[in-house]
């Protein structure tokens, strides 16, 4: 379906759910995002990070850890009670809350009666405007109690972090989950009323071949999953040590895994799902998501591809990150010193970067490339990333139409490649990313 010039993907990239990326923040005064929140209006979005699964998998980088200390998951919540007070009273009167999310980690690996509470928490503190829920969730650890919780909470939207069906997979990357766990997650989501339900699946993992992919796409289907999110793995131990238990030799190479991404393309375009960049599909017709897609409003977040209206996101928790228009702040990364910050009333702020109007620019044309497949570029931007954009034009996966830079249908895998062309952070940046691919 696509062709391949392995000599384009070799150079890693960011996923460019912000711009500038997290790998190029700096130290920031937490005055700056108080700022920030005090200059808020309008409608803004909320994501709550809850960093605690009963399990942790070996591939996984996300700022988690075991829920096996009952005293440290309810200090956190705590903090994090006083943090949702501390960050609402900043904000101006009349900011409204129109989207909420929780995300982890695991946000069931605590309690559904604790989940009710932030629910109740959230309503006290913000003006929430009959905001969209949504929630990540590990099918492992889900009961009918929590599926009862969602259905209190007006939950709507579900991601279910499946990877894959393959057992032998699952036993490499220390994540075991019977089929049986996903079909019943799926039948308690539906009869909470979720509407839509999100499925991760991986490719270029240990031991997994093509026919394994296959395999997991089919059953996604069959479960009628409404959005797919078919990731690459990326093996960086030097980044997340976690991953030294992954048997590195047991990886598909480049070729395999390149022909996994063509595969899941090809398999979720001609049933029935609409694609969303060259890695996410949505339910053509059906899902918001294919209706923004269609519609020209697909944008990125820290979530990934969204339907969100707001250029506004204030992230809750340790490690959450917020974005406003000029400002991107991260909240301090250890637990504990999270805990003991926001346990106090503080902001917790650590990290971030403050968008200059070139960084605004550059971020809307790598936006524009992954969300709509093309861009308008002015002629000096074009001029400074002719030389590294010439392989991708003389090739047909890109082409130029005056300002217009077009991303071609044999070009979707080297998306993201083709963006990091306007990445000005890149060649300053020592930091590996993951495979394009």
């Amino acid at each position: 379906m696509w062709p391949y010039y392995p000599e384009l993907l070799e150079t890693p990239v960011p996923r460019y759910t912000s711009y500038p990326t997290a790998a190029d923040f700096d130290l920031l005064p937490a005055c700056h995002y108080r700022s920030a929140l005090e200059r808020t209006e309008g409608e803004v979005s909320l994501y709550l990070h809850i960093p605690f699964c009963e399990q942790i998998c070996f591939y996984c980088g996300c700022n988690t850890g075991k829920a096996n200390r009952r005293q440290r998951l309810e200090s956190y919540l705590h903090a994090l009670y006083r943090e949702l007070e501390t960050v609402a009273a900043l904000l101006p009167r009349g900011t409204r809350v129109g989207r909420i999310a929780f995300g982890g980690g695991s946000p069931n690996a605590i309690a559904p009666a604790e989940f009710l509470r932030l629910v109740d928490a959230l309503a006290h503190h913000f003006e929430l405007d009959d905001p969209i829920f949504s929630i990540e969730l590990d099918p492992r650890t889900m009961s009918r109690e929590w599926a009862q919780a969602l259905r209190t909470a007006g939950v709507e939207r579900a991601s279910l972090g499946v990877q894959t069906f393959a057992a032998h997979c699952q036993q490499a990357i220390g994540r075991l989950q019977p089929e049986d766990q996903i079909v019943q997650t799926v039948d308690w989501l539906r009869e909470a009323g979720v509407s839509s339900i999100n499925f991760d699946l991986m490719y270029g993992l240990p031991g997994q071949t093509l026919a394994d992919l296959e395999d997991s796409m089919h059953r996604t289907r069959v479960l009628d999953a409404d959005r797919v999110a078919l990731f690459g793995y990326a093996h960086v131990p030097h980044v997340v040590p976690r991953q030294r238990m992954i048997d590195a030799s047991a990886l598909p190479g480049r070729d395999a895994r390149f022909e996994m991404a063509a595969a899941g393309f090809g398999y979720f375009l001609t049933h029935g799902y609409l694609p969303v960049g060259f890695d996410h599909f949505a339910k053509a017709g059906a899902d918001p998501l294919a209706a923004a897609v269609t519609s020209g409003r697909l944008k990125r977040n820290f979530q990934g591809f969204t339907d969100d209206p707001s250029d506004v996101l204030i992230g809750l928790g340790a490690s959450a990150i917020s974005g406003f228009p000029g400002l991107i702040a991260q909240n301090e990364k250890n637990s504990g010193r999270y805990r003991m910050k926001a346990g106090e009333g503080q902001l917790t702020v650590t990290r971030g970067i403050h968008r200059s109007a070139d960084d605004r620019y550059r971020g809307s044309i790598i936006a524009k490339l992954l969300c709509d497949g093309r861009s308008r570029v002015g002629a000096r931007m074009l001029t400074e990333v002719a030389p590294r954009l010439s392989p991708f034009i003389e090739r047909g996966l890109a082409s130029i139409d005056r300002e217009w830079l077009r991303i071609e249908p044999d070009g979707l895998p080297y998306a993201r490649t083709i963006a990091s062309l306007f990445d000005a952070y890149r060649s300053v940046s020592p930091r590996q990313f993951s495979s394009a691919v």
